[in-house]
């Protein structure tokens, strides 16, 4: 009789030979390959070879090692270990991990709202999405989740970390994040809630007659909601178009196909994926007549515009269809699969990556053991934006566009960052909560609510009897000062200095409010309205009449000469 030990490490052998199996039979008949195999003559030989000394290390651990080692975690670590060595976007997804990952596909589920990532080993969040918990919160593209209920992320799996973070609705979660800017963590406590994820929150009109299509993801549902909100938008014959793909995390490549052909023409370039091998090419193209052939389009991105978004709007830059302004975008564009495994879990492999129609690849590089020499997160923050010089590609006109990773846009309008005192605001929710207070006693407020010295007053007021209080960069660096400072043996020597540091940083504080008060206004604003009149009242108050970029593209397509100078480069 075999013991359970035994059998447990019979299981263990299957399941790694069934992995390079399942990488020999996808190679033969796919393509479907790690990014750095070996040539194609040599790979089934030096997998099975691998594979053989892979299961005899599984083997001498289970047989010999001094403590009792379950043959299930040993598997485990060893497929693990080999996904080090690849991307961060390959992964183990065990049963559950899945299922979020096919529910999130389909549209609905309960949780904060956010795509997230894993890169040099971090947690990091790609875009928080429209109308979430996440996004109301204040949480941004780039910050690092660094902890989750006090637990610490580093080196953390997405598929852990969206588990940790997934919940009922109604429940809190506790996240601690790093923002590049701010030399301390930041708290944030949020309540989890269902998430109705939407691919059109709004569309309508703006200016002279000129169309707003806000589309925040890519779903099986996209092309539908863009074809409604199109031809409702030509029934009032705008006069050119504003697309808008800031926030948006991609989603199904199919949608983002369907959704370019909406401007390009039939047989067009729209992206092509290329993995390892030449004969691999996929191309795809245009397949119908679009349904916005001709007037002018301008396409707003920001940092985390990613995925199937950056395909959108490169593939209308390339071909000079419309003229692309806001920030340079994510960077991900990367060709996945789901391969089912043994054992009830399956592996997520990146297989290609996605190049459109210029030769640009989307895909921004990463730092790992791969690419040591690459920028760091930090040192990538620092450079972002800039373009690529040794990255010059041509549009189909002519015009000079950038690679290097992501969308360079035709019009770079960088986001503002917030300051410390507005950060905390968002983050203690204290907007909303006013938000609250005001509309109870507030009977009767209009879509055209002004922000005006009376309700600051009042805002002053509730921040006063809330106890809202925050740190500055300055205050941090003065605690770190007194510290050592009591490490002296001549510490009484320093106590003027330091008073006189502490006036000066109270009376700099004091003016952070008044330097911040187009901010505060507007954010007012922005939470009574979306509490009285829901999205509708936030875009046609907030977004449309104030946002930077917005403002620009309407002077742009207001300017037939301007639009086609850009175009023509």
């Amino acid at each position: 009789m075999l013991s359970e030990k035994k059998y447990g490490l019979i299981a263990l052998l299957l399941a790694l030979s069934a992995v390079a199996i399942i990488w020999i039979v996808g190679m033969g008949q796919t393509g479907e390959q790690t990014l750095q195999a070996q040539p194609q003559e040599q790979t089934k030989d030096t997998i099975m070879r691998y594979s053989k000394l892979l299961a005899q290390a599984a083997y001498s651990i289970n047989d010999r090692y001094v403590e009792e080692i379950d043959p299930k975690d040993l598997g485990y670590a060893g497929i693990k270990g080999m996904l080090e060595l690849l991307d961060p976007f390959s992964s183990l997804l065990e049963k559950k991990g899945y299922d979020l990952l096919m529910e999130i596909t389909h549209g609905r589920y309960e949780g904060l709202g956010m795509t997230i990532e894993k890169r040099e080993k971090e947690i990091i969040v790609v875009s928080p999405i429209e109308g979430t918990p996440a996004y109301r919160m204040g949480l941004r593209a780039g910050d690092r989740i660094i902890e989750i209920e006090g637990k610490a992320t580093f080196e953390m799996s997405t598929e852990e970390a969206s588990k940790l973070m997934r919940g009922p609705a109604g429940t809190k979660v506790n996240l601690k994040i790093k923002r590049e800017g701010m030399a301390e963590p930041l708290d944030y406590l949020i309540e989890r809630a269902v998430i109705e994820l939407k691919n059109v929150p709004y569309y309508g009109t703006v200016g002279d007659g000129i169309g707003y299509i806000r589309l925040s993801r890519f779903s099986e549902e996209t092309g539908r909601e863009l074809n409604d909100a199109i031809t409702e938008l030509r029934k009032k014959d705008i006069k050119g178009l504003i697309f808008d793909l800031r926030y948006n995390g991609g989603g199904l490549l199919s949608e983002g196909v369907e959704t370019s052909n909406l401007f390009l023409d039939r047989g067009k370039l729209i992206v092509y994926t290329q993995g390892k091998k030449e004969e691999e090419l996929n191309k795809y193209l245009a397949k119908n007549e679009p349904f916005f052939p001709d007037k002018p389009l301008v396409v707003l991105v920001d940092e985390q515009t990613a995925s199937a978004s950056e395909i959108v709007a490169g593939a209308i830059q390339d071909w000079d269809r419309g003229v692309i302004i806001g920030d340079t975008t994510f960077g991900k564009g990367l060709v996945q699969t789901v391969l089912n495994m043994p054992d009830d879990v399956f592996l997520k492999l990146t297989i290609a990556k996605y190049y459109i129609p210029s030769g640009r690849c989307i895909q921004k590089p990463e730092k790992s053991r791969k690419n040591p020499d690459l920028l760091s997160s930090d040192e990538e923050d620092s450079s972002k934006g800039k373009p690529q010089a040794n990255e010059v590609y041509h549009t189909n006109g002519g015009r000079v566009v950038y690679g290097g990773g992501g969308i360079v846009p035709d019009i770079i309008i960088e986001e503002d960052y917030l300051k410390p005192i507005e950060i905390n605001l968002e983050r203690n929710q204290v907007f909303f909560d006013f938000a609250v207070r005001y509309i109870s006693k507030h009977e009767g407020l209009s879509s055209d609510f002004v922000a005006d010295e009376k309700v600051i007053a009042e805002f002053r007021d509730f921040i006063k009897e809330k106890n809202f209080t925050y740190l500055t960069p300055l205050e941090l660096s003065l605690r770190e000062l007194e510290k050592n400072i009591e490490t002296q043996k001549n510490k009484e020597n320093f106590a003027y200095s330091l008073k006189e540091l502490k006036a000066a940083i109270d009376k700099s504080k004091e003016n952070d409010f008044e330097n911040s008060l187009e901010y505060i206004k507007k954010s007012i604003k922005r939470d009574i309205l979306y509490s009285l009149y829901g999205q509708k009242g936030y875009y046609e108050e907030i977004v449309l009449k104030t946002d930077p970029m917005v403002k620009k593209a309407i002077e742009i397509l207001s300017d037939r000469t301007a639009y086609r100078k850009l175009l023509k480069g």
